[in-house]
């Protein structure tokens, strides 16, 4: 699967919809976005499984405000609908493939039961 853009309208229902979305928070004049977008493309090639999102900071401000988008690019991994990781800077293919294999192997079970009772507290 290639990449697809994401935009405020479309945001809810592709992270309820999909068990694992990686997005991408880039802009056009951003240096670091223009090296990183063919990684990237390279890499959502490979897991037709994983919706690889790209939201545009200048088209979509509301977006990247809701998430305190400070510097771009910044890669963003939900799976079941949490935010397991979301860091600022490029990543290389093989940290890209990395981050996927650690997401995949993540009990959900757990989190969800972590989250469970940090919300009691």
């Amino acid at each position: 699967m290639s990449t697809v853009d994401i935009t405020a309208e479309t945001f809810e229902a592709t992270i309820e919809k999909n068990d694992i979305v990686i997005v991408d928070f880039w802009a056009e004049w951003c240096g670091p976005c223009k090296s990183f977008a063919p990684i990237y493309e390279e890499v959502s090639t490979k897991h037709d499984d994983i919706v690889f999102g790209k939201i545009d900071t200048e088209a979509e401000q509301e977006l990247a405000a809701h998430f305190q988008i400070r510097s771009i690019p910044t890669l963003m991994v939900f799976r079941d609908q949490v935010v397991l990781y979301s860091q600022a800077g490029m990543l290389n293919n093989s940290q890209l493939e990395d981050l996927i294999t650690k997401i995949r192997e993540l009990d959900m079970a757990t989190v969800h039961a972590e989250i469970a009772k940090q919300a009691e507290a």
